[in-house]
């Protein structure tokens, strides 16, 4: 099951932003804070790829683990 909003990502800036949209949704200052460095970190080393197919695969990459992350702390 794909968050609400991950079919609508289809470019690496779209997928900037859902990013940082769904740290909002972690309980705390400092966990919203890392996964934020995380994702700049994340976006600025794959700036450069070029290949349509090795974007798709990192889009729905980062689409699941989003989810798994927001899913582990919403047991809490």
């Amino acid at each position: 099951m794909s968050p609400i909003g991950s079919e609508l990502v289809h470019t690496p800036v779209q997928l900037y932003r859902y990013l940082l949209r769904s740290c909002r949704k972690l309980p705390s200052a400092s966990m919203q804070q890392h996964y934020r460095h995380a994702i700049r970190q994340g976006f600025n080393s794959h700036s450069d790829e070029d290949d349509p197919e090795r974007i798709r695969v990192i889009i729905h990459r980062s689409v699941s683990d989003a989810e798994w992350i927001l899913h582990k702390y919403a047991k809490k």
